[in-house]
């Protein structure tokens, strides 16, 4: 089948991207560690993930704990020849049978279409997680069923000229996907501004990843961390507590046409910040009370 391409304009930037019919396989050759590698875009349209809305099960090949209570798998695809294709920030759903009923959770890969046959999950887990227990467990050669429906494809890149970016403990996930297309894009001057909390240092994700990107970025991307349950005889230096209108007026960009604020966290997060996940038309919380707008504001 003959590619298809398609460029988008993002704030200076020609992107391209593999157009809908288009042969997946054609994706850029490179095959990076996610993690270890400097920001790298491989964009999809929405319509081009190889998970379908059909259960499909992939194997489990890699397991690395990189914290204590977090790991990344790396599963492969049932066509090795082709990468995931799925659009920058979309998730999938991760499905087990337990005592006969379906355990479904989503996950956003921290790796990018620049995989070929596989992709990595970052999965912290949850002493009474059911999934992540599950998963925790899995022996290599083992399966899962996963799939992607349309209802887990949120915003596409390219985004506002301002990006803020309100993220809390695996909320990180979709974000590396957002700063691989922003940072990884020749010429895109998009400039990104996030505050990432979690409860004690040791819980921070990707952490020397967000410090290389953000040292390599001539200062379009910067990232403040918020703890909220750092002891207090710690030598932290940075922000302690939770993400506060303070913090947001200090280091995001303020509500004018040009931004786009994205919310990533757990529920409390939402409630607070923005309002529930499950309601993306309302717009509550720290975040209206500062002027922005619903249709600036982004619950993943």
């Amino acid at each position: 089948m003959a590619t298809s391409m398609k460029e988008l304009t993002a704030n200076g930037a020609k992107v391209t991207t593999v157009a809908n019919g288009a042969d997946a396989s054609a994706a850029p050759p490179a095959e990076p560690t996610t993690l270890s590698s400097p920001p790298h875009a491989a964009v999809y349209p929405a319509g081009q993930c190889v998970f379908g809305e059909e259960w499909t099960a992939a194997t489990l090949v890699a397991k690395e704990r990189c914290k204590e209570t977090t790991a990344i798998l790396t599963f492969e695809l049932p066509d090795t020849s082709k990468p995931l294709g799925l659009s920058t920030c979309a998730c999938i759903l991760a499905k087990f049978d337990r005592d006969g009923a379906a355990v479904v959770r989503p996950y956003t890969p921290i790796s990018t279409n620049a995989m070929i046959g596989r992709f990595e999950l970052l999965v912290k887990i949850y002493a009474q997680g059911a999934m992540s227990q599950y998963l925790d467990g899995l022996q290599i050669g083992s399966s899962v069923e996963f799939k992607h429906i349309p209802f887990n494809v949120k915003v596409q890149y390219p985004f506002a000229p301002k990006v803020g970016m309100l993220i809390g403990g695996t909320g990180i996930a979709p974000m590396i996907q957002a700063l691989h297309a922003i940072l990884g894009t020749v010429d895109d001057t998009t400039a990104v501004s996030m505050l990432y909390a979690s409860k004690v240092k040791e819980d921070i994700l990707a952490q020397e990843t967000l410090e290389a990107w953000a040292a390599s970025s001539e200062g379009r991307f910067t990232c403040k961390h918020v703890l909220s349950e750092e002891p207090d005889d710690s030598p932290w230096p940075g922000a302690r507590g939770l993400i506060t209108r303070e913090l947001i007026e200090a280091h995001l960009p303020a509500p004018t046409d040009d931004v786009v604020i994205f919310v990533c966290g757990p529920p409390g997060m939402y409630e607070s910040l923005c309002g529930p996940r499950n309601e993306p038309q309302e717009l509550k919380g720290i975040l209206a009370e500062m002027g922005y707008t619903a249709e600036q504001v982004v619950k993943f």
